[in-house]
């Protein structure tokens, strides 16, 4: 009988490399009670993110498919959610009632160049405040070391009638319950937000990253008497295992 063919695949020393990733952890989130709040929190969050190819990314907030990208040039679709506000989270709430959880659906476009993406996005609440926001940004990442990863982003909002008067607005009903006087949000241009991050590659699995930013309101969401402040600072860090 005639020998088997040797097979070379079967004696492979090397692996074959994956496409996927993941990246498990946690970490906190230091912010104000609510968006035009003077008061801050921190949150616990988990931190999970997963990547498969260059097609699916899941994260804490939410998941993402890219169907394209060529050129430097990706479209993405993305189903999120967006946490929504009880009144109870601060006293200038009060008498205004609750704006529910809701998921979201969107969209992105972008262009990437050696770690700069410039990029924008629309987004649509189902139920809940039935927002629609469109976000034009740009973000760098660049290493600093093997370890050292530095990143520094801007990004302007823009929102429609539903999510300013849901958020800023205050109509009669709540006018009488809250003692605020009544005030008519329209879309517009509600704010503009500044960020930098840091990520440290402890070791070859273990990292840590950490970002700082502020959001500065703008017109109708600005002069809203919901608004107690109209910077809101940020900061976060977290702490991942990258198996």
């Amino acid at each position: 009988m005639p020998e088997a063919p040797f097979d070379n695949a079967r004696f492979e020393k090397e692996p074959k490399e994956r496409n996927w990733s993941l990246i498990v952890g946690a970490g906190g989130i230091y912010e104000p009670t609510y968006e035009g709040g003077d008061e801050f929190e921190v949150s616990p969050v988990p931190f999970i993110v997963f990547t498969w190819g260059d097609w699916l990314e899941i994260d804490p907030r939410g998941v993402t498919i890219t169907p394209f990208e060529q050129n430097g040039f990706s479209l993405s679709g993305k189903i999120g959610y967006e946490t929504g506000r009880k009144e109870k989270d601060d006293d200038r709430l009060r008498g205004l009632g609750d704006i529910d959880f809701a998921a979201t659906v969107g969209a992105k476009i972008a262009y990437e160049w050696r770690g700069l993406e410039i990029y924008a996005s629309v987004d649509q609440t189902i139920d809940g405040s039935e927002s629609l926001i469109g976000t034009f940004g740009v973000e760098y990442m660049a290493p600093v070391t093997e370890r050292l990863f530095l990143g520094a982003g801007a990004k302007a909002i823009i929102a429609n009638d539903k999510h300013m008067q849901a958020y800023f607005g205050v109509n009669g009903q709540q006018s009488a319950a809250s003692g605020l006087p009544e005030y008519k949000a329209e879309a517009g241009l509600k704010r503009v937000d500044v960020s930098v991050s840091a990520m440290y590659m402890l070791s070859e699995n273990w990292l840590v990253r950490g970002e700082a930013g502020a959001g500065f309101l703008t017109g109708d969401a600005a002069d809203s008497p919901v608004v107690k402040e109209k910077t809101q600072p940020s900061a976060s860090l977290f702490v991942g295992y990258k198996f």
